[in-house]
C-alpha cells in the first residue's frame, strides 16, 4: 500500500468511494468533496495503482488543521488501510509544523451503528472528544457533532 498526495486524476475515485458509503455520507458530499480536493490538502492510499482510501485536510493557520473527509473503499475497510493512511497524513502535517488536528463526526448520543466504528477509529488514532455541538453551523439540528482533537506537538 502506497500513500501519496492526491492528484487531480484521483478525484473521481475518491468520489466513487464516498458514493459507495451512503450510510456515512449525505448525497451532497460528492460535489463538496470535489471542491475540497481542489482547495485543500489531500492524500490517498493506493494498492496496485488503485485508490483504496483518502483523507482531505484543511489548514487552519500555520499550526492547526482539520480533517474534512476520510474514507476507505468498502471492500478494504477493517484491513488497516485507514490507519496507515492517517498515520502518514499526521506525520506529514507534524513535519509541516501542525501541532493540533481536529475532526468532526456524528456524536455517540445518536444511536447510529455505522458511526460507532468511525468514533472508535478516531479514538484508536489518539483523538480525544472535547465537545458536542448541536446544531453545528452547516449541520442539521438533531445531528450533534462530536468534536475530536489530537495534539501533534
Amino acid at each position: 500500500m502506497d500513500v501519496r498526495r492526491a492528484a487531480a486524476e484521483d478525484v473521481d475515485a475518491c468520489v466513487r468511494i464516498v458514493r459507495a458509503l451512503p450510510e456515512y455520507f449525505t448525497p451532497d458530499v460528492p460535489e463538496t468533496l470535489r471542491g475540497d480536493l481542489e482547495r485543500h490538502d489531500g492524500w490517498i492510499a493506493a494498492r496496485d495503482g488503485r485508490v483504496a482510501g483518502f483523507v482531505v485536510a484543511e489548514r487552519r493557520g500555520t499550526r492547526a488543521a482539520e480533517v474534512l473527509w476520510a474514507a476507505v473503499e468498502v471492500s478494504l475497510r477493517g484491513q488497516g488501510v485507514g490507519g496507515l493512511l492517517m498515520r502518514e497524513v499526521l506525520a506529514e502535517l507534524r513535519a509541516d509544523g501542525v501541532e493540533v488536528v481536529e475532526v468532526k463526526t456524528l456524536d455517540g448520543s445518536v444511536e447510529y451503528e455505522p458511526y460507532e466504528s468511525t468514533r472508535a477509529f478516531w479514538e484508536r488514532m489518539g483523538f480525544v472528544q472535547i465537545d458536542t455541538i448541536d446544531p453545528l453551523p452547516g449541520w442539521s439540528a438533531g445531528n450533534p457533532a462530536a468534536i475530536y482533537v489530537l495534539a501533534l506537538g
